[in-house]
């Protein structure tokens, strides 16, 4: 008996150590995933020092990322054929994502799941991206303000008539109000979210920073 529990733990360890991630290409929508950069700059950016909180950037919605998502959980760091992106692949995703830093672990953890090449996933991304309206409302704030989660929803909503309350969520961290979440089908039609997506941040105070 003891000798058969050794070899089943050895057999366990063997596949645990051989596990790899999910199949690319097998997923049933995406999550665009736009964050507000001043808050993500007051949360955690300004620490790092991230050029992407440099004063001379003037970074509003970037995109945080496009993610291939399961109706419920996602997949990440996929079985993938497809070359990583060049340096220069990721250098041109700046001026969206805010650093090249950040297109390239959204290729490592996201892409690689799309079942698209570097080169194509990036330019999705770019074309979701560019699909809808970032509310330019919140560009004129001069100061901190405290509003209700529900106000940054109801903005977006209304700049972006194909979107509906199902298949946009906005959410919180320590308080600030942090993302704006899309679900978006393969070819980038407004889909309802899945139940672990759509959970709306219920803050009536959230904090929203200016542009710098």
């Amino acid at each position: 008996m003891r000798f058969l529990m050794i070899f089943l733990s050895m057999v366990l360890l063997t596949s645990n150590a051989n596990a790899e991630g999910e199949r690319a290409g097998e997923f049933d929508y995406y999550v665009m995933a736009l964050s507000w950069s001043p808050n993500w700059c007051a949360l955690e950016g300004d620490s790092k020092n991230s050029p992407q909180c440099d004063t001379r950037e003037d970074h509003g919605w970037i995109l945080h990322g496009l993610w291939p998502q399961f109706h419920q959980g996602w997949p990440s760091y996929c079985r993938t054929s497809e070359r990583a992106p060049s340096r220069s692949m990721t250098n041109e995703m700046a001026d969206i994502m805010g650093t090249s830093g950040l297109a390239w672990h959204q290729w490592k953890k996201h892409g690689v799941c799309s079942g698209l090449s570097a080169p194509a996933y990036y330019a999705l991304s770019r074309e979701a991206y560019e699909k809808f309206t970032r509310p330019a409302v919140f560009r004129k704030l001069q100061s901190q303000v405290s509003l209700p989660a529900s106000v940054v929803e109801g903005a977006f909503l209304k700049a972006n008539p194909t979107l509906t309350k199902d298949s946009l969520t906005i959410t919180c961290k320590q308080g600030y109000i942090q993302e704006a979440r899309i679900c978006l089908s393969k070819d980038l039609t407004p889909v309802p979210c899945g139940r672990d997506v759509i959970k709306d941040c219920s803050l009536k105070d959230a904090l929203f920073d200016p542009v710098r």
